[in-house]
């Protein structure tokens, strides 16, 4: 007897990391890929893989989504790592434990969040973990307005605190508070520069928006990373630069080229989607953006904003609800050109910023599939399919290899200093973690629709995070609860 528990036969097994790509059988045991080669010894699972690709799971650095039924679907979506950086938690020991006590299908991590720091040490509002109080409180003044000393002092005490507990590193949605002292975001820079971790931004806006905002989104990330040496990580360039993404997209090269380290994401969709009470979807400041009320689409009934006094109405009574944002054509093929530049830039990688469900009516967060009431962005169920579909086929820039790099190696090589976990995720080698998916090359897609939006991917045929399956033939594996923390190692 091997000892082993399985062993997929006859797939087509694609490394990213050593380019290893060949057909061959993979062994599992305790967790771990055990072997990897032809005619492997027998195991009590036994799946026969032949025409898929096997290949190891996706990592996703951008994740809001962390209910069980949004992860449910991202597991159809190849995820096996879902981490939430960019708005981060707080307290950040709170948030893994409540992960743990729920049990997750997936890997789950969270950096620190200078949002939720700044709420409490500048507004007041008491510290919580979970994504509705951001939400709640995201378009509200208070927590903007400008820090006295000792508030600032305060904050950065409770980010050093979220560090030294294991926070993957500083969450930053500046984007959503523009009035805020540029040399406030630099101390966050140095502050994560010291603890040798990255921060993640939501980019305040760009000069062509605001033409005299405090400061251009793009040249503060690259100033910050310039400046301190700090690791600044690009959140979602695709929606925060819209029209603009060659000219930030060539900044960064420069710096890059400079010696600063700077990395950047991009998911594969026009539309975003956030908070209806964000201080850029004012009424007032959409021209700003090229948009109207009714390029506002408000999740909880559904309905195109129809005019400025509607949109003034929601951020009013439910300033946290989430509405979908139309930014980029999708049809346009100009725009779709502007996008894929975001995706195929040289060292991005595809992150989600997969959104929680939304109820329209009764909820029901348990059941499963998810119940007509639920909706969200398309891009929770389906951005790793429609990445996949849109990198390597038809006249795609890609080769496998490739775009799998960017969804799985890469994004795990940007933590991997700090966080040794991810050493071992990513790849599909001897010793690696079993996170694994197992597709249909030339199926592999995403069926989620802005109508339909909850539909999982297709051609995703297996996936096991940790030696386990959760999902099987296809299907979900309900009772399936193998995910584990990943944490950073406090210096």
């Amino acid at each position: 007897m091997s000892g082993w528990e399985v062993v997929l036969r006859g797939g087509r097994v694609i490394d990213p990391e050593s380019g290893f790509d060949a057909v061959a059988d993979v062994a599992i045991g305790q967790g771990r890929v055990a072997e990897i080669g032809t005619g492997l010894a027998t195991a009590p699972v036994e799946v026969d893989v032949a025409g898929l690709v096997v290949t190891a799971g996706f990592v996703d650095l951008h994740s809001h989504a962390q209910d069980l039924a949004s992860l449910r679907l991202r597991v159809l979506d190849g995820v096996t790592t879902a981490l939430e950086l960019e708005a981060g938690a707080s307290p950040v020991a709170a948030a893994y434990r409540a992960a743990a006590a729920e049990g997750r299908p997936v890997n789950y991590g969270f950096a620190a969040s200078w949002t939720q720091a700044r709420m409490a040490e500048v507004a007041g509002f008491p510290p919580d973990a979970a994504l509705a109080d951001v939400l709640s409180h995201l378009g509200d003044p208070r927590w903007q307005r400008p820090a006295e000393p000792a508030q600032l002092t305060a904050l950065f005490g409770r980010l050093e605190a979220e560090l030294a507990d294991g926070a993957l590193g500083i969450g930053v949605l500046l984007g959503y508070a523009p009035g805020v002292d540029p040399d406030e975001y630099l101390q966050v820079a140095a502050l994560a520069a010291q603890a040798g971790v990255p921060t993640f931004t939501h980019a305040r806006d760009l000069i062509e928006m605001v033409p005299d905002a405090a400061i251009d989104g793009a040249e503060e990330i690259v100033r910050a990373a310039g400046q301190t040496g700090a690791h600044m990580h690009y959140c979602h360039v695709n929606s925060t630069s819209q029209r603009h993404i060659d000219r930030v997209l060539g900044l960064v090269a420069r710096a890059q080229a400079a010696g600063s380290r700077i990395s950047t994401e991009a998911y594969p969709y026009g539309s975003g989607m956030t908070a209806i009470g964000a201080a850029f979807l004012a009424p007032e400041r959409l021209g700003e953006r090229g948009m109207r009320p009714t390029s506002l689409t408000y999740a909880p009934t559904g309905e195109r904003v129809a005019s400025e006094a509607r949109l003034r109405e929601l951020r009013r009574s439910d300033p946290g609800g989430l509405a979908i944002i139309e930014q980029l054509n999708e049809d346009d093929p100009a725009d779709q050109r502007l996008l894929m530049r975001s995706l195929t830039f040289p060292g991005a990688v595809v992150a989600s910023d997969a959104m929680p469900l939304t109820w329209t009516g009764p909820r029901d967060p348990q059941a499963w599939p998810p119940a007509v009431t639920a909706i969200t962005h398309p891009r929770t169920a389906g951005t790793f399919g429609r990445a996949m579909r849109l990198l390597t086929r038809c006249d795609a820039p890609m080769s496998l290899a490739q775009a799998l790099s960017k969804c799985s190696l890469e994004p795990a090589r940007l933590l991997e200093d700090r966080v040794p976990v991810l050493r071992r995720k990513g790849r599909l080698r001897a010793g690696a973690d079993a996170d694994m998916v197992i597709f249909n090359p030339d199926t592999i897609s995403d069926q989620a629709t802005y109508a339909d939006s909850t539909r999982p991917s297709a051609g995703i045929r297996h996936v096991l995070v940790n030696g386990t399956f959760v999902v099987r033939g296809g299907s979900v594996v309900l009772d399936a609860r193998p995910g584990r923390a990943v944490r950073a190692e406090p210096r």
